[in-house]
């Protein structure tokens, strides 16, 4: 049951996102294809990686992610800015525009989240909390992320 439940939580925030997605596309709006926004999230969540950082995180060679990124760059969705400390090294950096393309899926968890903090009480809040960082933290070791 537990799991059945997890995985209908977790499909309908893809889906929301997705529905989204595509309304965007219909209107002309989303440039971004899957991979590229697998890209921009996982760029995003790394939090202003270089580009040797974020072909190791996915698993990719540097040379397949300069690919990916020169092609983010030209649609404006990243900025590579040059490393203070290493002239060499470039940290790539969402721009406004991924912002807004992923506000979509973050104003539906805040709307959701918003939901859940009016029906259930303060003390089930705060233990869906502690639940939460315990998955993220401990449950999830495979998956690093800064800030966490």
């Amino acid at each position: 049951m537990l799991e059945q439940a997890f995985f209908n939580v977790y499909t309908k925030f893809k889906l929301h996102f997705y529905q989204e997605i595509f309304r965007r596309f219909q209107n002309r709006e989303a440039s971004l294809t899957t991979v590229e926004t697998f890209c921009m999230e996982t760029i995003q969540a790394l939090g202003r990686p270089t580009i040797s950082e974020f072909a190791a995180f996915m698993r990719i060679s540097p040379p397949n992610a300069a690919y990916k990124v020169n092609s983010l760059v030209k649609k404006g969705y990243i900025r590579k800015v040059q490393s203070q400390e290493d002239q060499r090294e470039f940290h790539l950096e969402v721009t406004q525009k991924y912002l807004d393309y992923y506000s979509i899926s973050v104003k539906y968890m805040v709307e959701v989240m918003h939901r859940i903090s009016q029906r259930f009480s303060p003390e089930e809040c705060a233990k869906l909390e502690d639940m939460l960082v315990i998955i993220s933290r401990e449950l999830m070791p495979e998956v690093k992320l800064p800030n966490s």
